[in-house]
């Protein structure tokens, strides 16, 4: 039998492993709450760093170079690369997302005015969905007028430089964690506000095509969108 097969050899390898080995002391450089892969939630996580050393009846000896850091989970435990950092947490990624259908909503009122009382109306129904249960269609005319006081622009007239940044900054952090049905349904909803008081004008196509890009959806994606949104189902 070779050794290490079978019960006595497996006995003879658990107490060579008690004599010698590998341990690693872990030093805590930060914390703070992110999404979980293992426990699938959100949980609070210590940053680690860690140093190696060869250990001799327990007892560390040689030093064996540095490792991490990692991400502790202080909830199951598990170590994981720091990369899962970049995932926000539930309670951020609903932010990300309230505050994306809201700055597109803005951005395609701000497009077409908002004179029309339908587009108000549909841009309300879709912000109060996605989180801000108090806005009105008086809060939502308020802020257009003043974004259009802040940048200058007027009602009908292509997406000005400053409102592309806005929506680029609302959807940017938000596009690699959406699925793509996630993404579409982000510009359909503004297609919607867009096409509630009639056919999409030239500004809100090209507010929507603003939008598709920050979403980066390609353009053929967006115009059959776009298309698709103006067929009645």
């Amino acid at each position: 039998m070779l050794p290490g097969r079978g019960p006595n050899g497996r006995a003879a390898a658990a107490r060579l492993s008690r004599l010698l080995g590998i341990r690693t002391a872990w030093t805590t450089v930060g914390d703070g709450e992110f999404f979980c892969p293992g426990c699938g939630g959100d949980r609070n996580y210590q940053r680690l760093t860690g140093h190696r050393r060869f250990a001799l009846l327990g007892v560390p000896v040689l030093p064996r170079g540095e490792t991490g850091p990692v991400v502790e989970c202080a909830a199951c435990r598990h170590h994981f690369g720091t990369d899962v950092l970049d995932h926000p947490t539930t309670t951020r990624f609903s932010a990300m997302l309230r505050d994306a259908v809201h700055t597109v909503a803005l951005a395609v009122l701000a497009a077409g005015g908002t004179g029309a009382r339908a587009s108000l109306e549909t841009a309300t129904v879709g912000v109060r969905a996605a989180g801000f249960d108090d806005c009105t269609e008086e809060q939502l005319a308020a802020l257009v007028e003043a974004l259009e006081a802040d940048t200058g622009r007027f009602s009908g007239e292509p997406c000005t430089a400053g409102l592309a940044i806005e929506l680029h900054e609302a959807l940017d952090p938000l596009a690699p964690h959406l699925a793509a049905a996630g993404r579409e349904a982000i510009l359909l909803q503004g297609a919607r506000i867009a096409l509630a008081d009639g056919p999409y004008t030239p500004a809100e196509r090209d507010a929507l095509a603003t939008v598709g890009a920050a979403l980066t959806i390609c353009s053929d994606d967006v115009t059959r969108l776009l298309a698709a949104a103006r067929t009645p189902s």
